[in-house]
């Protein structure tokens, strides 16, 4: 019996070990345009999807996007990811996201996520927190599919709303809270 467990564990870390491979990870030394421009892609990407980001979109004050989030673990677990704080379309500042857990979890995948803040106070948290964890703070609203289809602009007043897309790998689930997300400085 221990053969065959050995044998089955193996064969998914050699897989495991071909999906890194293959699921290219955030350079630490990502330049400001190279996540400037990613950022942008993704908002774009993002919009001709979901028409209720769009939407989401022309109401926030701020949109804080994570275009390219690896996470991966096998029992511990993290996840990482550099990103751009966009106020009325224009870059405002770059920000990392990273998070840590541990249980059961095996994989890796890669995803993306925007948070669109609908408030001034929401956004000034931000700011001011020197380093966010989701979690704490501003509430964050997780919209999936049912939700962004029954969607409405009076639905939302305030608050954090989150949509995740580009999900690609083998990991069960997509979460953030206990993310924490601190500003840093790319190169140019």
């Amino acid at each position: 019996m221990n053969g065959k467990i050995l044998r089955r564990l193996m064969i998914f870390l050699s897989l495991l070990a071909l999906v890194v491979v293959a699921l290219p990870a955030p350079s630490v030394a990502d330049s400001a345009a190279s996540i400037n421009y990613d950022v942008t892609a993704a908002l774009n990407q993002l919009y001709a999807s979901s028409p209720a980001a769009k939407k989401m979109g022309s109401m926030a004050t701020g949109i804080l996007v994570f275009p390219n989030i690896v996470k991966g673990g096998l029992i511990i677990g993290g996840q990482f990811g550099d990103g751009a704080l966009r106020v009325g379309g224009k870059t405002k500042g770059f920000y990392r996201s990273v998070a840590a857990s541990y249980g059961l979890q095996a994989g890796i995948q890669k995803f993306g996520y925007a948070l669109f803040f609908l408030s001034d106070d929401d956004l000034k948290y931000l700011k001011s927190s020197g380093g966010w964890e989701i979690g704490v703070g501003p509430s964050v609203v997780i919209v999936d599919e049912g939700m962004a289809r029954s969607f409405t602009t009076t639905t939302a007043r305030s608050g954090v709303y989150a949509f995740f897309f580009n999900q690609k790998g083998l990991m069960a689930g997509l979460g953030i809270q206990g993310s924490k997300i601190t500003e840093i400085h790319p190169g140019k």
